[in-house]
């Protein structure tokens, strides 16, 4: 047995290799999100506003893939930081509308240093080229999947 806790059978899978190295990627980013005072939520909808522009907070939720559950928390907390702003929708008053603020897109740009860095950390053992088709290798996958 592994000290990682698999038979030797497992341990060679792809799918168990897939799983183990997502949480570590899973790890990095996180911990480097969170010495910065964030979270993954807080990159998504960042993420999307900057993507797509203002949006109501549903429509927010499914374009950077928060579960609604999180998405009004998450907008709450981004918008007392000063990162979003909240207005009722003009079109809809039930409905707000949510926005990207200067500081939000900073933020944003900040984030997206700290998750390069959690790449870097992540594939550290290997080149440019051994990088590039990792990920051709694993988008093939995910797109057959998905």
């Amino acid at each position: 047995m592994d000290p990682r806790g698999a038979p030797a059978r497992l341990r060679g899978t792809p799918s168990w290799l897939l799983n183990q190295t997502a949480a570590v990627a899973q790890r990095l980013v996180a911990d480097g999100f969170a010495a910065h005072g964030a979270r993954r939520y807080h990159y998504s909808l960042l993420a999307a506003l900057e993507e797509s522009g203002p949006a109501s907070q549903a429509d927010l939720g499914r374009r950077g893939g928060v579960d609604r559950s999180d998405v009004v928390a998450t907008v709450n907390e981004l918008s007392e930081r000063g990162f979003v702003q909240r207005s009722p929708d003009p079109h809809d008053r039930r409905r707000n509308v949510v926005t990207l603020t200067e500081a939000g897109a900073a933020h944003l740009r900040h984030l997206t240093g700290v998750l390069a860095d959690a790449q870097e950390a992540l594939l550290a053992p290997l080149g440019d080229e051994e990088r590039e088709e990792l990920a051709r290798l694993l988008t093939a996958v995910l797109d057959h999947h998905s």
